[in-house]
């Protein structure tokens, strides 16, 4: 949002991955996001796998959302419609301001992949306390449409016209 932002702003970033049988040693998609957003420049300040149980969902969020070293927090997982995805339910409600923009544009990335398939995620994204929160479904492919055809450049501060970077709280620890 702001033109005016840090285009060199290194953001404290978090991943959760939400699964019921991810670990850390085949969690793909979040390895993915810690990589990715390395490469871009970020700090990954943690890593963390929960169930998918609404309440563990949202005790690391609101923990990560008060931490003043946090500017965006990257969620993989248990955005579809099993009756166990609660994604959507347990961070929505966290939101003081939702990005509606990231659902649609990333179901319309994900149409050129996988087709109508697409209508089975409930991506989403919001803000929490000036902490950007992105929600993306558990596949690896996922993960990496959502990175590449949006979040990259929306925490790139030199991304023109507008970006999120200046709109997040970015702690005296971010260069």
């Amino acid at each position: 949002m702001s033109q005016h932002a840090d285009a060199a702003a290194s953001l404290g970033v978090a991943v959760l991955t939400v699964s019921d049988t991810r670990t850390q040693g085949n969690d793909t998609s979040g390895q993915f996001l810690a990589e990715a957003l390395v490469e871009s420049g970020h700090r990954a300040l943690d890593r963390v796998i929960v169930r998918d149980d609404i309440y563990q969902i949202r005790a690391v969020l609101s923990a990560w959302i008060a931490d003043s070293d946090i500017n965006a927090v990257l969620v993989t997982g248990g955005t579809g419609f099993s009756g166990r995805d609660s994604t959507p339910e347990a961070v929505a409600p966290l939101f003081d301001k939702a990005i509606d923009g990231f659902g649609e544009v990333f179901r319309a990335l994900s149409y050129d992949e996988i087709g109508s398939s697409t209508i089975q995620s409930r991506a989403l994204a919001g803000f929490a306390n000036n902490t950007v929160i992105f929600c993306m479904p558990g596949s690896t492919g996922a993960c990496r449409t959502a990175w590449n055809g949006l979040i990259r450049e929306q925490l790139d501060g030199a991304h023109k016209p507008c970006n999120f970077v200046g709109v997040l709280k970015v702690s005296a620890g971010a260069s």
